[in-house]
């Protein structure tokens, strides 16, 4: 909470951190199953995080040197959402592939 007002000041947005921490408590438990599907997530949360340090720093940039772009927030929000499809995507095939490799080597063997 105290990196909130390092942020902003605005009480709303304190509350609805407070208020997420209390969502992510509750998904803490869903978590290992969907890891296990998942076997992509850390890959593509390492891209998105990446992401966001190059927003934050042409965001910086952009205080000090205005000619430098900044992202939007949709196309921002449009990275993160292709990238999670993405990682979901290839997580799910590579199950299902590994999946049917175990299937034919059984009936073969």
């Amino acid at each position: 909470m105290p990196a909130v007002y390092g942020v902003t000041e605005d009480p709303f947005s304190s509350a609805a951190v407070a208020f997420s921490l209390l969502g992510l408590r509750a998904l803490y438990f869903v978590l290992p199953g969907v890891l296990e599907k998942l076997r992509h997530l850390n890959h593509g949360l390492g891209v998105i995080l990446g992401f966001i340090g190059f927003k934050l720093l042409l965001h910086w940039a952009h205080g000090i040197w205005p000619a430098i772009p900044e992202i939007p927030t949709l196309a921002s929000l449009g990275v993160i959402i292709v990238v999670l499809t993405t990682v979901a995507t290839t997580s799910l095939h590579a199950d299902r592939r590994d999946a049917q490799r175990a299937t034919s080597s059984r009936s073969a063997g």
